[in-house]
């Protein structure tokens, strides 16, 4: 079951235990949260994985679906690393784009942990009253930021390809917090969709691959199918 994004932050609540957030009722009758300002909670935007919280792996606070303003996604070269070629999702600055995503609310003790999944990504402080459009009232006072990957690392010397655990963690993220609406508006924001797809669905490269339903299946098919980035048998993609 998917909630409306304006409620959707409530029913992950239950997530925060040591530092609890704050529900309070803002003047327009709305539900409004409310995070710690003593520096015991960071914020981070996710745009990729990130969006899909199967995938994390630190006990997060909160978090909420958000819009970052003035950057592009899009797909790049992972670094010349050991391992399959894999294109990997990154942002530039581009002043009229928009960008959806999921704010998460975690553990500044954390933050090491989440600065080594984002392994080759600098982390960019935001400015959330300017950079970001957010789907309900929030009051936090603590630094939010962004990862963007390196350009100075050389990339892998092989042509990437998407990985199909990959891209369904990201799609999965995206249909929950943003609906089949925000899964549509990911494939049509994202660049370098033409780098092309390697279907590892049936033995997953991505180290936090999701399992999915045979209705989500057909979702994120149905979408893929419809923006014809790649040839979609019934099924799954085409080989």
């Amino acid at each position: 079951m998917f909630l409306p994004c304006g409620c959707r932050w409530l029913a992950w609540l239950a997530l925060a235990a040591r530092v609890p957030p704050m529900d309070h009722a803002s003047d327009d009758g709305s539900r409004r949260l409310e995070l710690p300002a003593d520096g015991s909670v960071i914020g981070y935007f996710g745009y990729g994985s990130l969006v899909c919280r199967a995938t994390h792996r630190t006990e997060i606070v909160a978090a909420v679906p958000a819009r970052l303003k003035g950057w592009r996604r899009y797909w790049r070269a992972r670094p010349d690393m050991p391992g399959f070629p894999a294109a990997l999702l990154t942002v530039r600055a581009e002043p009229q784009a928009i960008c959806d995503g999921l704010l998460v609310f975690d553990r500044a003790e954390n933050l090491a942990a989440v600065d080594a999944r984002e392994a080759c990504y600098r982390r960019v402080e935001l400015d959330p009253d300017n950079d970001l459009d957010m789907t309900g009232p929030l009051r936090f006072g603590g630094p939010v930021y962004v990862y963007v990957a390196e350009d100075e690392i050389p990339l892998h010397p092989q042509p990437p390809k998407i990985l199909r655990s990959y891209l369904d963690a990201v799609m999965l993220g995206f249909l929950a917090e943003h609906g089949e609406e925000g899964l549509a508006r990911f494939l049509a924001e994202t660049d370098c969709f033409d780098v092309g797809l390697h279907d590892d669905a049936a033995s997953p490269i991505y180290p936090r691959a999701v399992a999915l339903d045979l209705f989500q299946r057909s979702v994120l098919d149905k979408h893929l199918a419809a923006a014809g980035l790649f040839p979609v048998a019934p099924g799954g993609i085409a080989g």
